[in-house]
């Protein structure tokens, strides 16, 4: 599917660009892989962990939110994820504006320049804080996902097609919080929990590539396809780092931050109306309607789908032991582990 495609990634330097490269690298041969970001430091440590692929490699410095550069980028693409976006959700509680500006109006302009220079295929990336959304950075990416299916009916499928993936959290993804327990296991400090029985998807980097290579392979244009996974609670997923890294560690309660969910949605009831249940993933398909207010206030949905809304804690919940065994199958948390062993003299 990728050999001999050239691939552009938006917020390239993250972990999902980093492992999404990594990916297409072993198991593809493509022309290029287009690394588009902000960070050139970011850029710099990316060229240097894939140096003897420096001849597919390129690295292009530029912002979501400028659409002129984003057209010198596209020249040639045949395949683009986007992944750039504002992902803290208390940096965008205090700054909503300039999540719009990323998450809303960048990922607009992405497709806008994307349609115009012929990219064949494009998989945008969503979360589950878009379902059900009370803060800002989930109500900026609820924006988000509506951008991308009506932009998906202005183009012709077989030109440009257009999909959008929804899953919860990545384990040990930069800024999640199984990073930070560890700096503070590792400072002696308690490791901080705002709700012990909040919870919360998880997921490893490999599953979110597989979902966006899912994507460009069986998607159709204007699908949003949603990730199934199991979760757990706080309480446990702290346990289980705890119990690998130091048993017995303090877990301090802080309580719950602004704009935090007890659990997370990634199928909604409203959703559930028409999507389709695919094994591994589910599919909302794109409404096709055109805008007929006459169709609107005629036409609803006559039968509507057995399935029910899809969320942290109806799902599969994960014990401690599950969760050890899912840390442990994450090479960071291998190379975490080792390294504080061998400073622990173990």
């Amino acid at each position: 599917m990728l050999n001999g495609k050239t691939i552009l990634v938006t917020g390239g330097t993250g972990s999902f660009g980093n492992a999404f490269t990594q990916y297409v690298l072993d198991h593809y041969t493509p022309k290029k892989i287009i690394i588009y970001s902000r960070d050139e430091y970011k850029q710099f440590i990316m060229a240097n962990k894939f140096r003897k692929y420096k001849d597919t490699l390129r690295f292009f410095i530029g912002d979501v939110r400028d659409k002129e550069r984003l057209y010198r980028a596209f020249d040639g693409v045949d395949y683009v994820v986007h992944a750039a976006a504002l992902k803290q959700v208390p940096s965008c509680e205090f700054f909503p504006i300039e999540a719009v500006k990323t998450n809303v109006l960048g990922t607009e302009n992405v497709l806008t320049a994307a349609i115009e220079a012929s990219v064949k295929n494009i998989v945008c990336l969503s979360t589950d804080k878009a379902a059900y959304p009370v803060n800002a950075m989930g109500t900026s990416k609820a924006m988000m996902e509506k951008v991308i299916v009506a932009k998906s009916r202005t183009v012709k499928p077989e030109k440009t097609k257009i999909c959008c993936t929804r899953y919860g959290n990545v384990l040990c993804s930069r800024g999640s919080v199984v990073p930070l327990w560890i700096e503070q296991i590792k400072a002696g400090n308690p490791i901080t929990i705002t709700e012990p029985s909040m919870t919360r998807f998880i997921m490893s980097l490999d599953e979110a590539v597989d979902l966006v290579l899912f994507a460009f392979e069986k998607g159709v244009s204007g699908d949003i396809l949603v990730q199934k996974a199991p979760a757990c609670t706080i309480e446990v997923l702290a346990k289980a780092i705890t119990e690998l890294f130091e048993p017995g560690h303090e877990i301090r309660v802080i309580g719950i931050r602004h704009g935090e969910k007890m659990y997370e949605t990634l199928l909604t009831n409203e959703e559930c109306a028409n999507a389709v249940d695919m094994g591994k993933f589910y599919r909302v398909p794109c409404d096709k309607r055109d805008l007929n207010y006459d169709k609107y206030f005629k036409d609803g949905d006559k039968e509507r789908n057995t399935l029910t809304e899809f969320n942290s804690s109806n799902t599969e919940l994960l014990n401690v032991e599950q969760v050890k065994e899912k840390l442990l199958s994450l090479a960071y948390i291998r190379e975490e582990l080792e390294m504080w062993q061998k400073e622990q003299g173990k």
